[in-house]
């Protein structure tokens, strides 16, 4: 197994100690110093623990490069999005064999198609040439020279002839924001730096409306942006002080309105204005109240501009937790009429307008679902659910983006189906299959299973489980990767993965977690694991271990834990939980000082974080619940699983700090022989590693050492 080799010593990191104190409680850290990278003693500590996880893990450098191999055999490299119909134009996206990122494209609509026959996509062929075709953005050549590269913006001007793209070369998420004349192909001299990644058009295409973040990487501020000017000249058309808030600009689907939203984690505001005027000034939709949140969609109905709007008001006296559908006069969007009341089982999630009928996104039984409404000149005719014969399955609406179309289109997948790609016509009913993601080597989802399990935790709450694995495994216990992430109100649906058959087909089984804290089961589902209730989200995932050990479908010896970001908290909660049911954990950019980061307001993102972990800075009772959970406060001289911690120097979200200190305390505190690696992105953000060549090289790399553990290395 790794951790065998004896030549390199693990790197210690040097004790500085300094004192935090609050609410009247010294702790002491040794490991603060690490904070700053831009100290030669930190970044040369960072590549001693980057060489030292390279010569333990060297031996697996086959299974890497095999495990990639396959990652490439099963995916067709040289491929083709559906084109979506945008105007005049079908729209798509290209991917080619040995390029690491996509191209953007699209060709004109036959002009002399009707019907449904104008909204049927070309069969574009992969090999074959393509006739019209005009190449609007390939990325591959604007990440040349770039150690990282991320498309921010893509947005399309109304008339089609305007393309504003943005562009991080850094993985800081600060995007540098460009216009190009698609009829030319010519770059205008517009350029925006700093921006936060995404671009907003008015209708006739004059301005463009874009975010810029403050220091802690909040969206803030508004800006207008007339093409053909500098950016010195643009103007803020909104700015939100409070810190709690991030901003966000877009527009209805109807392209009648533009909108601003400020969201906090409980309390939303929208700001609205027609994009005919781009220069006059928005107007509030429904004032902010602290506690509701609601969305606007624009509607006509019966002739009517009307507002859609989905909020978790207090309805007949009862909080809508779930949230109820409401419509409104576009005059006067506080005079609401409830639509869809409020169900305990049912979450709604979102509400797209076409000018035929409505599309309505929830959750019923921890799985997404869709259902179209379709419109009557009196108003609202019949609501029809889609059904696609899955047990598990995600379903959700693609890019339709024109106003009126006859056609819908549609997402569904599961962890063993491939994503299909359908268009629904509300008029027939009729599901017209126009894509399967294609799985080369023969993939046939006979060959594998998914079912639904439920654990139950210490306050009898039952927990589902998804369990996915290769048909006809042997009985007795199996190695297993149990991943889970459980914050944010973050559901994990169902979604196929070509990587992950590289566990599957060698015996391992894939399970997932929906804890709370998590958005799988409704707004409580969420209530209940957050805040002065967020161990509930880790006693929920070792619950989870527990059933899948007791039931027989693993055991501790062949058990690894994975979660990511805030599932990483997770990951580092648990291994001080309950170490013994793990042989290894796996965190990803893991939030495992989450109270040193809450407490100081200078960090990024840290005060709109309060509402979803409470603020330790002004609630004793809070700092004191953090401090009882926090993965770095609560390492122990114990036992712990082999634990592989991966991160990102320029990340902004999860500081890579927090797993350097993490591991340097656990190297330094923790008793017994397994291993402690961390490995450090130096050129990358929170999403790790840029391009797909790259990042299935890191799936090889987590994969292999995962396999090793379970000792799968050489299946």
């Amino acid at each position: 197994m790794a951790g065998e080799n004896e030549t390199v010593s693990a790197p210690i990191a040097k004790r500085a100690p300094v004192e935090r104190v609050h609410h009247g409680d010294t702790f002491v850290d040794d490991y603060e110093w690490l904070r700053d990278k831009e100290d030669p003693e930190v970044i040369a500590h960072l590549e001693a623990e980057n060489a030292f996880t390279a010569a333990q893990t060297d031996q697996l450098q086959p299974l890497r490069d095999k495990i990639f191999d396959e990652i490439k055999a099963r995916t067709q490299e040289t491929d083709l999005s559906v084109p979506t119909r945008l105007g005049d134009y079908w729209y798509y996206s290209r991917s080619f064999e040995g390029k690491q990122y996509g191209v953007h494209c699209r060709c004109r609509v036959d002009a002399n198609a009707e019907g449904i026959d104008a909204w049927t996509p070309p069969q574009l062929e992969v090999g074959s040439a393509i006739e019209g075709e005009q190449v609007l953005l390939d990325s591959n050549i604007l990440a040349e020279g770039l150690d990282f590269f991320a498309l921010g913006a893509f947005s399309l001007s109304h008339d089609g002839n305007l393309l504003a793209y943005s562009v991080d070369s850094s993985g800081d998420e600060r995007y540098t924001l460009r216009i190009k004349d698609l009829r030319t192909s010519e770059l205008l001299a517009d350029e925006v730096a700093g921006a936060a990644p995404g671009a907003t058009w008015s209708l006739d295409g004059t301005h463009i409306f874009y975010q810029t973040v403050d220091e802690s990487w909040r969206p803030d501020t508004v800006w207008r942006h007339r093409v053909g000017t500098g950016s010195d000249a643009d103007v803020t058309v909104f700015h939100e002080p409070d810190e709690r808030y991030w901003v966000s600009v877009g527009a209805t689907r109807s392209e009648k309105y533009l909108m601003v939203w400020l969201g906090s984690k409980i309390t939303t505001e929208g700001w609205v204005l027609e994009s005919s005027n781009p220069e006059g000034e928005f107007r509030v939709l429904l004032p902010r109240r602290e506690g509701v949140e609601y969305s606007a969609e624009h509607a006509v109905i019966a002739g009517e501009d009307k507002f859609l709007i989905l909020h978790n008001d207090v309805v007949d006296g009862v909080k809508a937790e779930n949230f109820v559908l409401a419509v409104a006069p576009a005059t006067d969007p506080s005079d609401m009429t409830t639509l869809i009341g409020h169900r305990e089982d049912v979450r709604l999630e979102d509400i797209d307008a076409f000018a035929t009928h409505l599309v309505l996104g929830y959750r019923r039984d921890a799985l997404p679902r869709l259902s179209v409404w379709t419109l009557t000149p009196e108003g609202f005719g019949e609501l029809t659910e889609l059904d696609f014969g899955l047990e598990l399955f995600s379903a959700g609406a693609g890019s339709s983006p024109e106003w009126e179309q006859p056609t819908l289109r549609v997402g569904v997948t599961s962890f063993i189906t491939p994503m299909q790609v359908f268009d629904y016509v509300p008029a027939t009913g009729e599901l017209l299959l126009r894509k399967e993601q294609p799985v080369l080597g023969g993939y046939d989802a006979d060959d594998y299973e998914q079912h639904r399990d439920w654990a139950v935790a210490a306050d009898g709450t039952r927990i589902p489980i998804s369990i996915i694995k290769r048909s006809g495994l042997p009985d007795g216990p199996k190695p297993l990767l149990l991943y889970g992430y459980g914050s944010y109100e973050a559901s994990i649906d169902p979604s196929f993965s070509v990587s992950r058959l590289s566990l599957l087909d060698r015996g391992m089984v894939f399970a997932v977690a929906h804890v709370r804290g998590g958005g799988e089961m409704g707004r409580l589902w969420y209530e209940h694991g957050k805040t002065l209730l967020k161990k509930n989200t880790f006693t929920d995932f070792v619950s989870c271990a527990s059933h899948l050990i007791d039931t027989g479908v693993t055991a501790p010896d062949r058990l690894i834990a994975d979660g990511g970001s805030a599932g990483g908290l997770l990951m580092g909660a648990v291994a001080n939980l309950a170490p013994e049911l793990f042989t290894g954990i796996l965190a990803n950019v893991p939030f495992v000082d989450p109270l040193t980061s809450i407490l100081d307001p200078s960090l990024p993102l840290t005060v709109i974080e309060w509402d979803e972990w409470g603020n330790p800075l002004a609630d004793k009772d809070v700092y004191e619940y953090m401090k009882s959970y926090s993965p770095y406060e609560n390492v122990e001289a114990k036992d712990y699983p082999a634990i592989l911690a991966i991160t990102s120097l320029n990340d902004t979200r999860v500081l890579y700090v927090e797993p350097a200190k993490w591991v340097a305390k656990l190297r330094a505190t923790k008793t017994g022989d397994n291993e402690v690696l961390l490995k450090t992105e130096m050129t990358a953000g929170h999403g790790g590693v840029s391009g797909r060549y790259e990042k299935w090289k890191e799936v090889g790399f987590e994969y292999a050492w995962v396999l090793d553990r379970v000792g799968l290395a050489d299946a």
